[in-house]
């Protein structure tokens, strides 16, 4: 029996798990780390701290006696990491969710934004990588000259792990710089910033071996020489494997630190659609993507900072105590502007009709609203049809958020058995390349087991239905106030 390793580059942490080659999971372990807020909207991490995680997670699970064929790597998408010639950081990462760059969205769409959604499929977006690299160009020109190689953090990992300048191309294809239809960098974009090819990681397909443990730091982590390390995938293309989410008519909800809602597509669909698309990492396969950016993060933030002596299991309790529509509370979770359908960098989080009777569980229950309108905002604009909905994500633990969701949707929701997402997903990538299964398909359909299904609550269906019309028509009316606000 052979085990591999599924990493997962997160926003709070990195997870490592180690699974057999059925899929079952044997160990896992996660270290967290910081997210820095120098100014509003900003949002930055040290990729020298996903490194230090990455190793101490290997670590804690080669102790356990665990001898590792191979290692996949999921990642937070879109986030910028910059090197210089000799290999050090020129900055900290700008991180997927932070929102600076308006002026740059602005600049690109008005003198490229033609060429960017017919190359990327997607309208310039502020939080991904093309923009944030445009804002470090405009105001760190003296950085920007000193750039010798641009990554991704799931990469930038793989680069420490392995010496590989390397992506693939699930991941790449949210940085705005390749041409997701020709499977290249589209070179109108990188001269428009004077960037060369070179400059950018070679792309794989998410299931080829990108390169191996170096030699003195397989020692030190417990890894043989021969442990290999594939492309691997971003996030929401590992944790779509990691569910079985591969079919034309699936589609996962994954409540995580954004929330998304994803769907594969072929290529043609991929080009007629209003939502985000990316390339899916299983070869010749695109996705649609919709995306809340606060998702977990509203939960966390209310944990951390409104009610901070309850843990996550209290705040469920007393979420529970609350009625439907939590006492006439409704919350926006715009708390680093958002993205599907508004893509609105200047929205912020806003609490609606709190009064003198408002209580915690009122306002703990309107966040797990709040946030199922948001993702009901992305599933509508899915193609019609009956889907198949898997749910994943650490939110997804939660009894009530489920049976929440699925009333708002009015859709069944299945979780499957394993519920580790995208370091499942990147372990059964390795375990293709490894040859233990075929093809990804043929993997899935061996390890992906059901668990249960949340059904809606009739009831609440009709409760959460008005809900959202007030939810939707709440965005309209505060949009402007969202812009003066943020200027201000």
């Amino acid at each position: 029996m052979k085990y591999y390793l599924g990493i997962d580059i997160g926003t709070s942490g990195t997870k490592a798990v180690c699974f057999d080659e059925l899929g079952n999971s044997l160990c896992s372990k996660t270290e967290e780390y910081k997210i820095y807020t120098p100014k509003p909207g900003y949002a930055e991490e040290n990729p020298l701290d996903w490194f230090w995680a990455t190793k101490k997670a290997i670590q804690f699970i080669t102790q356990q006696g665990y001898d590792i064929a191979g290692i996949g790597l999921s990642g937070q998408m879109h986030g910028l990491v910059l090197l210089d010639q000799e290999d050090n950081l020129l900055r900290n990462s700008i991180i997927w969710c932070d929102n600076r760059a308006i002026k740059e969205t602005e600049e690109l769409e008005k003198n490229l934004g033609k060429i960017i959604k017919e190359c990327t499929g997607n309208p310039v977006v502020s939080s991904f990588t093309l923009a944030k690299l445009l804002w470090v160009k405009n105001n760190e020109p003296e950085q920007f000259k000193k750039i010798h190689k641009i990554m991704l953090p799931k990469d930038y990992v793989r680069y420490m792990l392995t010496g590989s300048f390397t992506s693939e191309f699930s991941d790449a294809s949210g940085m705005q710089m390749i041409d997701i239809y020709q499977k290249k960098y589209a070179k109108p974009i990188l001269d428009y910033l004077n960037i060369k090819e070179e400059q950018l990681p070679k792309l794989k397909e998410s299931y080829e071996i990108s390169g191996y443990i170096q030699k003195d730091l397989a020692k030190e982590l417990g890894l043989s020489e021969n442990c290999f390390v594939v492309g691997g995938a971003g996030d929401q293309a590992a944790a779509a494997i990691g569910n079985g989410i591969v079919s034309f008519g699936d589609a996962s909800i994954v409540l995580g630190s954004s929330g998304v809602v994803f769907s594969p597509v072929t290529k043609e669909q991929a080009k007629h659609t209003d939502l985000q698309i990316f390339m899916h990492a299983i070869p010749n396969t695109y996705h649609v993507m919709g995306v809340t950016n606060g998702c977990g993060l509203s939960y966390k933030w209310l944990k951390e900072e409104v009610i901070k002596d309850k843990t996550y299991s209290e705040l469920n309790l007393l979420a529970e105590q609350a009625s439907p529509l939590s006492n006439g509370v409704i919350y926006l979770p715009y708390l680093n502007g958002e993205r599907t359908p508004h893509m609105d960098p200047y929205a912020s989080g806003t609490w609606i009709g709190i009064r003198q009777n408002t209580s915690q569980k009122d306002l703990i229950r309107s966040v797990l609203e709040g946030v199922s309108y948001s993702l009901k905002d992305c599933f509508e604009l899915l193609p019609r049809t009956n889907y198949n909905i898997h749910i994943t994500g650490g939110g997804a633990k939660g009894d009530l958020w489920r049976k929440i969701l699925a009333s708002v949707l009015d859709c069944n929701i299945k979780r499957i058995k394993q519920d580790e997402g995208g370091a499942l997903g990147v372990a059964i990538l390795a375990m293709v390349a490894d040859h233990i299964y075929p093809s990804i398909e043929d993997a899935i359909q061996k390890i992906i087991k059901p668990l249960d299904v949340v059904q809606p609550d009739k009831e609440w269906v009709e409760c959460y239905q008005k809900g959202y019309d007030l939810y939707q028509n709440l965005y309209q009316s505060l949009k402007e106030f969202y812009k003066k606000a943020f200027k201000i």
